[in-house]
C-alpha cells in the first residue's frame, strides 16, 4: 500500500518540485484524467487510475505537497525543454534514498507522457535497485457525477481524495531511528 501511495503521488504529479526560482509545471485541463503506469525492471503489473481535477485542485496539489517534498527531498530541479520538461530529484523515505530523473512531453490539455528512471538504495531490503516507469496520461472529459475535484480512483475501486492531505501524509513511512 505504501509503495502504491508513492507511485500514486508521482503519477499524479504531486511530487513535482516547486521551489524558489524553479520552473512550475502547467496546470492540467479540468476534468477526468486517466493515468496508465507501467514499470520496467519490477514485478508490478500495469496500473491504471483516474483522477478528477480542476484548476484550483491542481494548483493546491503543487503547493500542498511542496512542503512535504522539501522535507524529504534534498534536491528538486525542474527545467523547461524544447519538448516539455525535465525533472531531477534526490529524496529519502523510510531510510531509502531515491534518485530520479523524469522527462515529461505532451500538453496538459489532452495528454502527456512521463518517462522516469530511478535508483534507490537502503530501506528495509538494504539493496540497491534501478527501475523505470512510464506514465501515459490522457484527458477523458468531464468528471463523472459521483466524483469531485481531487478524487483519485485507484485499481480495485478504492477512491481517495487528495485534499485529505494529513491522512495521506501519514501513509508515507518514516525512517527508523
Amino acid at each position: 500500500m505504501r509503495r502504491l501511495f508513492v507511485v500514486s503521488l508521482s503519477a499524479a504529479g504531486l511530487l513535482a518540485p516547486i521551489g524558489a526560482g524553479a520552473v512550475e509545471l502547467p496546470v492540467r485541463k479540468a476534468g477526468l484524467w486517466e493515468m496508465k503506469v507501467q514499470s520496467v525492471g519490477a514485478s508490478k503489473p500495469e496500473m491504471t487510475m483516474q483522477q478528477c481535477t480542476d484548476e484550483s485542485t491542481d494548483k493546491d496539489m503543487s503547493t500542498s505537497f511542496s512542503p512535504m517534498a522539501k522535507e524529504i527531498c534534498s534536491k528538486q530541479d525542474i527545467q523547461k525543454t524544447a519538448t516539455g520538461y525535465v525533472s531531477d530529484s534526490v529524496c529519502s523515505v523510510a531510510g531509502m534514498t531515491i534518485k530520479s530523473h523524469a522527462e515529461i512531453i505532451g500538453d496538459f490539455n489532452s495528454g502527456y507522457t512521463v518517462k522516469s528512471t530511478s535508483h534507490s538504495e537502503g530501506g528495509m531490503a538494504g539493496t540497491a535497485r534501478d527501475s523505470s516507469t512510464t506514465i501515459e496520461a490522457k484527458w477523458l472529459g468531464a468528471c463523472k457525477g459521483d466524483q469531485k475535484a481531487g478524487d483519485i480512483m485507484m485499481p480495485g475501486g478504492m477512491k481517495i481524495n487528495i485534499k485529505d492531505m494529513e491522512k495521506l501524509k501519514g501513509l508515507i513511512p518514516k525512517a527508523a531511528k
